[in-house]
Protein backbone atom coordinates (compact mmCIF):
# COMPACT_ATOMS: atom_id res chain seq x y z
CA UNK A 1 0.00 0.00 0.00
CA UNK A 2 1.32 3.59 -0.54
CA UNK A 3 2.29 5.80 1.94
CA UNK A 4 -0.39 6.94 4.15
CA UNK A 5 -1.82 10.66 3.43
CA UNK A 6 -3.29 10.13 7.27
CA UNK A 7 -1.52 10.91 10.69
CA UNK A 8 -1.82 8.79 13.77
CA UNK A 9 -5.17 9.74 14.64
CA UNK A 10 -6.35 9.29 11.18
CA UNK A 11 -6.61 12.74 10.19
CA UNK A 12 -5.63 13.57 6.87
CA UNK A 13 -2.07 15.17 6.37
CA UNK A 14 -1.37 17.67 3.58
CA UNK A 15 1.92 16.83 0.78
CA UNK A 16 4.49 19.07 1.37
CA UNK A 17 4.93 19.17 -2.41
CA UNK A 18 1.14 19.57 -3.66
CA UNK A 19 0.66 22.48 -0.93
CA UNK A 20 3.71 23.76 -2.03
CA UNK A 21 2.65 24.01 -5.54
CA UNK A 22 -0.46 26.07 -4.36
CA UNK A 23 0.97 28.75 -5.44
CA UNK A 24 3.35 31.70 -4.15
CA UNK A 25 0.48 34.18 -2.95
CA UNK A 26 -1.14 31.38 -1.55
CA UNK A 27 0.00 31.25 2.49
CA UNK A 28 -0.28 27.33 3.11
CA UNK A 29 -1.42 27.27 6.78
CA UNK A 30 -4.39 29.29 5.30
CA UNK A 31 -4.94 26.34 2.88
CA UNK A 32 -4.69 23.97 5.83
CA UNK A 33 -7.01 26.07 8.27
CA UNK A 34 -9.63 27.89 5.65
CA UNK A 35 -10.15 25.66 2.74
CA UNK A 36 -11.51 21.84 3.05
CA UNK A 37 -11.71 21.34 -0.81
CA UNK A 38 -9.87 22.58 -3.61
CA UNK A 39 -10.18 22.27 -7.23
CA UNK A 40 -7.69 22.96 -9.80
CA UNK A 41 -8.24 22.91 -13.80
CA UNK A 42 -10.22 20.09 -13.17
CA UNK A 43 -11.41 18.55 -16.71
CA UNK A 44 -13.86 15.68 -17.50
CA UNK A 45 -14.26 14.19 -21.26
CA UNK A 46 -16.72 11.34 -21.41
CA UNK A 47 -17.25 9.60 -25.38
CA UNK A 48 -20.89 9.01 -26.10
CA UNK A 49 -21.84 7.61 -29.24
CA UNK A 50 -18.30 8.10 -30.69
CA UNK A 51 -18.61 11.69 -30.07
CA UNK A 52 -16.52 13.45 -27.04
CA UNK A 53 -18.80 15.47 -24.64
CA UNK A 54 -16.66 17.83 -22.30
CA UNK A 55 -18.29 17.59 -18.79
CA UNK A 56 -16.19 19.86 -16.73
CA UNK A 57 -13.72 22.47 -18.91
CA UNK A 58 -11.18 23.29 -16.09
CA UNK A 59 -13.18 23.93 -13.26
CA UNK A 60 -11.06 26.09 -10.13
CA UNK A 61 -13.04 26.22 -7.17
CA UNK A 62 -12.17 26.73 -3.51
CA UNK A 63 -14.66 25.47 -0.71
CA UNK A 64 -14.26 26.97 3.40
CA UNK A 65 -14.17 24.87 6.61
CA UNK A 66 -18.04 25.32 7.49
CA UNK A 67 -19.37 26.33 4.38
CA UNK A 68 -22.63 25.74 2.56
CA UNK A 69 -22.47 25.87 -1.29
CA UNK A 70 -24.68 24.88 -3.64
CA UNK A 71 -23.98 24.07 -7.06
CA UNK A 72 -26.51 24.79 -9.80
CA UNK A 73 -27.09 24.42 -13.16
CA UNK A 74 -29.32 23.57 -15.98
CA UNK A 75 -29.66 19.50 -16.48
CA UNK A 76 -26.20 18.78 -18.64
CA UNK A 77 -24.13 21.36 -17.09
CA UNK A 78 -21.81 19.09 -15.16
CA UNK A 79 -23.55 19.42 -12.07
CA UNK A 80 -22.99 15.79 -10.58
CA UNK A 81 -19.83 15.30 -12.44
CA UNK A 82 -18.14 17.55 -10.29
CA UNK A 83 -19.99 16.34 -7.25
CA UNK A 84 -18.78 12.83 -8.04
CA UNK A 85 -15.48 14.31 -8.58
CA UNK A 86 -15.67 15.98 -5.14
CA UNK A 87 -16.91 12.67 -2.90
CA UNK A 88 -13.66 10.65 -4.85
CA UNK A 89 -16.29 8.64 -6.95
CA UNK A 90 -14.71 9.96 -10.25
CA UNK A 91 -11.22 10.88 -11.10
CA UNK A 92 -10.66 14.04 -13.42
CA UNK A 93 -8.87 13.72 -16.96
CA UNK A 94 -6.84 16.10 -15.82
CA UNK A 95 -6.61 18.54 -12.82
CA UNK A 96 -6.64 18.09 -9.68
CA UNK A 97 -8.90 17.44 -6.44
CA UNK A 98 -7.81 18.56 -2.80
CA UNK A 99 -9.38 17.40 0.24
CA UNK A 100 -7.41 18.57 3.06
CA UNK A 101 -4.90 19.20 0.81
CA UNK A 102 -4.18 15.46 -0.16
CA UNK A 103 -5.13 15.12 -4.25
CA UNK A 104 -7.49 12.20 -3.96
CA UNK A 105 -7.34 10.92 -7.05
CA UNK A 106 -3.73 9.77 -5.82
CA UNK A 107 -4.97 7.43 -3.17
CA UNK A 108 -4.86 3.96 -3.46
CA UNK A 109 -8.21 1.87 -3.33
CA UNK A 110 -7.94 1.52 0.27
CA UNK A 111 -6.72 4.98 1.21
CA UNK A 112 -9.59 5.94 -1.11
CA UNK A 113 -11.96 3.81 1.03
CA UNK A 114 -11.25 5.84 4.37
CA UNK A 115 -11.81 9.07 2.95
CA UNK A 116 -15.41 7.90 1.89
CA UNK A 117 -16.12 6.06 5.20
CA UNK A 118 -14.47 8.92 7.62
CA UNK A 119 -13.78 12.54 6.02
CA UNK A 120 -16.95 12.44 3.42
CA UNK A 121 -21.45 11.78 4.37
CA UNK A 122 -23.22 11.46 1.38
CA UNK A 123 -26.70 12.09 0.93
CA UNK A 124 -29.22 11.31 -1.93
CA UNK A 125 -32.27 11.95 -3.93
CA UNK A 126 -33.22 8.63 -3.28
CA UNK A 127 -32.51 8.08 -0.23
CA UNK A 128 -30.77 4.94 -0.75
CA UNK A 129 -31.58 3.07 2.75
CA UNK A 130 -31.31 -0.64 3.23
CA UNK A 131 -35.13 -1.78 3.24
CA UNK A 132 -34.77 -4.44 5.53
CA UNK A 133 -32.88 -2.77 8.00
CA UNK A 134 -34.55 0.27 10.69
CA UNK A 135 -33.71 3.80 10.66
CA UNK A 136 -31.32 2.74 13.59
CA UNK A 137 -29.24 0.01 11.66
CA UNK A 138 -29.34 2.28 8.81
CA UNK A 139 -27.78 4.81 10.62
CA UNK A 140 -25.38 2.75 12.29
CA UNK A 141 -23.93 0.92 9.50
CA UNK A 142 -20.61 3.34 8.58
CA UNK A 143 -20.23 3.41 12.18
CA UNK A 144 -19.53 -0.15 11.75
CA UNK A 145 -17.90 -0.52 8.53
CA UNK A 146 -15.41 2.67 10.18
CA UNK A 147 -14.59 -0.40 13.16
CA UNK A 148 -16.76 1.50 15.54
CA UNK A 149 -17.96 -0.74 18.38
CA UNK A 150 -21.60 -1.60 18.28
CA UNK A 151 -22.52 -0.44 21.60
CA UNK A 152 -21.26 2.46 20.77
CA UNK A 153 -22.32 2.85 17.45
CA UNK A 154 -26.26 2.62 18.50
CA UNK A 155 -25.78 5.08 20.97
CA UNK A 156 -24.68 7.89 18.61
CA UNK A 157 -27.35 6.84 16.23
CA UNK A 158 -29.85 7.05 18.57
CA UNK A 159 -28.18 10.62 19.51
CA UNK A 160 -28.15 11.56 15.70
CA UNK A 161 -32.02 10.06 15.11
CA UNK A 162 -33.06 12.24 18.28
CA UNK A 163 -31.23 15.47 16.44
CA UNK A 164 -33.72 15.12 13.35
CA UNK A 165 -36.66 14.69 15.15
CA UNK A 166 -36.95 10.59 14.42
CA UNK A 167 -36.55 9.57 18.19
CA UNK A 168 -39.55 8.16 18.35
CA UNK A 169 -38.81 6.18 15.05
CA UNK A 170 -35.56 4.41 15.99
CA UNK A 171 -37.18 0.88 14.94
CA UNK A 172 -38.98 1.37 11.85
CA UNK A 173 -37.70 0.24 8.28
CA UNK A 174 -38.23 2.68 5.63
CA UNK A 175 -41.61 1.73 4.42
CA UNK A 176 -42.68 2.74 7.69
CA UNK A 177 -41.55 6.09 7.12
CA UNK A 178 -42.84 9.01 4.49
CA UNK A 179 -40.30 10.33 2.22
CA UNK A 180 -39.79 13.36 4.70
CA UNK A 181 -38.52 11.13 7.53
CA UNK A 182 -36.69 8.55 5.21
CA UNK A 183 -34.05 11.92 4.09
CA UNK A 184 -33.77 12.73 7.63
CA UNK A 185 -32.79 9.27 8.42
CA UNK A 186 -30.26 9.45 5.48
CA UNK A 187 -29.25 12.86 6.63
CA UNK A 188 -28.30 11.30 10.35
CA UNK A 189 -26.47 8.68 8.44
CA UNK A 190 -24.48 11.04 6.65
CA UNK A 191 -23.11 12.52 9.92
CA UNK A 192 -22.03 8.91 11.35
CA UNK A 193 -18.41 9.03 10.78
CA UNK A 194 -18.48 12.96 12.13
CA UNK A 195 -17.59 13.64 8.41
CA UNK A 196 -15.46 16.89 7.41
CA UNK A 197 -17.98 17.10 4.53
CA UNK A 198 -21.42 16.44 3.56
CA UNK A 199 -22.15 16.45 -0.10
CA UNK A 200 -25.95 16.08 -1.07
CA UNK A 201 -27.23 15.31 -4.34
CA UNK A 202 -30.47 16.50 -4.75
CA UNK A 203 -31.39 16.44 -1.20
CA UNK A 204 -34.76 17.56 -1.71
CA UNK A 205 -36.05 16.54 -4.60
CA UNK A 206 -37.98 13.97 -3.68
CA UNK A 207 -39.97 15.88 -1.53
CA UNK A 208 -42.91 17.92 -1.53
CA UNK A 209 -42.69 21.90 -0.59
CA UNK A 210 -43.17 22.23 2.97
CA UNK A 211 -40.91 18.73 3.63
CA UNK A 212 -37.86 20.08 1.40
CA UNK A 213 -38.22 23.44 3.34
CA UNK A 214 -37.89 21.17 6.67
CA UNK A 215 -34.86 19.56 5.08
CA UNK A 216 -33.04 22.64 4.09
CA UNK A 217 -33.45 24.18 7.97
CA UNK A 218 -32.20 20.44 9.40
CA UNK A 219 -29.06 21.25 7.05
CA UNK A 220 -28.46 24.45 7.95
CA UNK A 221 -28.95 23.75 11.88
CA UNK A 222 -26.74 20.72 11.84
CA UNK A 223 -24.54 22.52 9.90
CA UNK A 224 -23.72 24.91 12.63
CA UNK A 225 -24.25 22.26 15.21
CA UNK A 226 -21.24 19.80 13.69
CA UNK A 227 -19.43 22.50 12.23
CA UNK A 228 -19.63 20.33 9.23
CA UNK A 229 -18.89 21.74 4.96
CA UNK A 230 -22.10 20.84 3.30
CA UNK A 231 -21.91 20.94 -0.65
CA UNK A 232 -25.13 20.43 -2.22
CA UNK A 233 -26.03 19.92 -6.31
CA UNK A 234 -29.28 21.01 -6.34
CA UNK A 235 -32.24 22.71 -8.63
CA UNK A 236 -33.89 23.55 -5.59
CA UNK A 237 -34.03 27.58 -5.41
CA UNK A 238 -35.44 27.25 -1.76
CA UNK A 239 -31.68 25.60 -1.05
CA UNK A 240 -29.86 29.75 -2.02
CA UNK A 241 -31.58 30.71 1.11
CA UNK A 242 -29.51 28.36 3.78
CA UNK A 243 -26.48 28.96 0.97
CA UNK A 244 -23.17 30.98 2.02
CA UNK A 245 -22.23 31.04 -1.55
CA UNK A 246 -23.95 29.39 -5.00
CA UNK A 247 -21.88 28.60 -7.75
CA UNK A 248 -23.63 28.22 -11.13
CA UNK A 249 -21.96 25.86 -13.86
CA UNK A 250 -23.38 26.22 -17.32
CA UNK A 251 -21.55 23.28 -19.99
CA UNK A 252 -19.17 22.62 -17.97
CA UNK A 253 -18.22 25.72 -16.64
CA UNK A 254 -18.54 27.96 -13.73
CA UNK A 255 -19.99 30.91 -15.23
CA UNK A 256 -20.85 32.82 -11.84
CA UNK A 257 -20.45 32.62 -8.02
CA UNK A 258 -22.76 34.55 -6.00
CA UNK A 259 -22.69 34.90 -1.81
CA UNK A 260 -25.52 35.03 -0.14
CA UNK A 261 -25.47 38.95 0.28
CA UNK A 262 -25.81 39.24 -3.77
CA UNK A 263 -28.21 37.18 -3.91
CA UNK A 264 -32.03 39.02 -3.63
CA UNK A 265 -34.33 36.61 -2.14
CA UNK A 266 -38.01 37.41 -2.48
CA UNK A 267 -40.77 35.31 -1.93
CA UNK A 268 -41.82 32.63 -4.99
CA UNK A 269 -38.66 34.44 -6.20
CA UNK A 270 -34.85 34.50 -6.85
CA UNK A 271 -32.58 37.24 -8.33
CA UNK A 272 -29.47 37.72 -8.55
CA UNK A 273 -28.77 34.07 -10.61
CA UNK A 274 -25.57 33.66 -12.98
CA UNK A 275 -24.90 36.89 -15.29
Amino acid sequence: MADEPFDADGAIEPDDGEAAGAGADVDEQDLLTEHVIRAVGVRKVYELGGEKVHALRGVDLTVRRGEYVSIMGPSGSGKSTLFNMIGGLDKPDAGQVFVDEVDIAALDPYELAWLRCHKIGYIFQTFNLIPVSSALENVMLPMLFGGTSEADAQDRAAELLEKVELGGRLLHKPSQLSGGQQQRVAVARALANNPAIILADEPTGNLDLRTGEDIIGILEQLKDDFHVTIISATHDHKMLAASDRVVYLVDGAIEDIKSRDQLQITVGEIRGGSK
